[in-house]
């Protein structure tokens, strides 16, 4: 094509989005990042003429060709250079511009323009305009303890969570014990990539309830759109009472089961002396007996007379 008829083109395509500008309202459409955005025309070819008769083509909110469909043909002269090796495809039955690995850049306004080719020029037939809106769903929110953290009476956590858009609207720790649940909500620190412009966020902690002796547990909750996320709970369990170690356990019961012992002992052995007869005593006592009855024995032959012979 020479190019005074590729001036003249560009100027009609300019003129007739100008002319066509008031038609009707946008029609709102999202897409997945790095999947695949469709931007609808939604033309009725109540006439049903062939595409070999139109000319279709899309521009964004800076009136730049995105794509161009010259009488049945792709057509690349007016397209703009960003959108050349890009991977865009037009579906015929539907009427609807695919924009594939869409990227959050590729969001705004975007215009559908439908013009009837006769011997006259072109003639504007219809015109649709939409608004595409990329989102990223983030990553799962996770709770990390800073390894750092040299103080035993608190921890200092971090939740964060990578590779998302549009910015998240809050997010917020939520400490749930037996009996209730607190939230609390810290600065929220964010970063952008500059290719992707995909968002990571974070916000810190110090938690100092470690020794509180009920269960609890934390978790992160970030929200985007309406939508909010939470992260696995970060579970507290109570300190446990720290018994001694068995061998020490023994030494400490070592000398009292040896006090215990020959307490018993010495007990069991006055019991015993207590039940036996004193031998020495009895022994004593018979020897007084025995005494006793030689002395009234010897008084006795004392007393018998004598028998004198007459």
């Amino acid at each position: 094509m020479d190019p005074q008829h590729t001036m003249g083109l560009k100027s009609t395509l300019f003129v007739t989005a100008l002319l066509l500008s008031g038609a009707v309202a946008a029609v709102k459409t999202q897409a997945y990042f790095n999947e695949t955005a469709y931007l609808p025309c939604q033309f009725i070819n109540s006439q049903n003429r062939s595409l070999d008769e139109l000319v279709v083509f899309w521009q964004n909110q800076e009136k730049l060709v995105v794509y161009e469909l010259y009488q049945g043909k792709e057509k690349y002269d007016n397209v703009d250079s960003k959108y050349k090796s890009r991977h865009i495809s037009f579906d015929e039955e539907n009427w609807t511009l695919q924009l594939h690995n869409v990227e959050i850049k590729d969001q705004g306004d975007y215009q559908c323009f439908i013009h009837h080719k006769s011997h006259k020029g072109l003639v504007p037939i219809h015109k649709m305009s939409s608004e595409l809106s990329v989102i990223a769903n983030f990553s799962q929110p996770e709770i990390l303890e800073d390894s750092n953290t040299s103080s035993k009476s608190y921890r200092n956590l971090t939740c964060y969570s990578v590779q998302g858009y549009p910015h998240p609207e809050e997010m917020y720790f939520l400490l749930r014990t037996e009996n209730s649940t607190t939230k609390y909500s810290p600065t929220m620190q964010k970063s952008q990539d500059n290719i992707t412009e995909l968002y990571k966020v974070s916000i810190s902690w110090s938690y100092s309830g470690f020794h509180d002796p009920s269960n609890r547990s934390i978790t992160c909750v970030l929200c985007v759109l309406g939508m909010c996320l939470f992260s696995k709970p970060y579970n507290i369990v109570p300190p446990k009472t720290h018994l001694p170690p068995k061998d020490n356990m023994l030494w400490i019961a070592a000398p009292s089961l040896v006090i215990v012992g020959v307490m018993v002992f010495f007990l069991a052995q006055w019991k015993r002396k207590k039940k036996q007869p004193d031998l020495s005593r009895e022994r004593h006592e018979s020897e007084t007996i025995k005494m006793e009855g030689e002395e009234s024995k010897n008084a006795t032959h004392q007393q018998v007379p004598t028998l004198q012979h007459c």
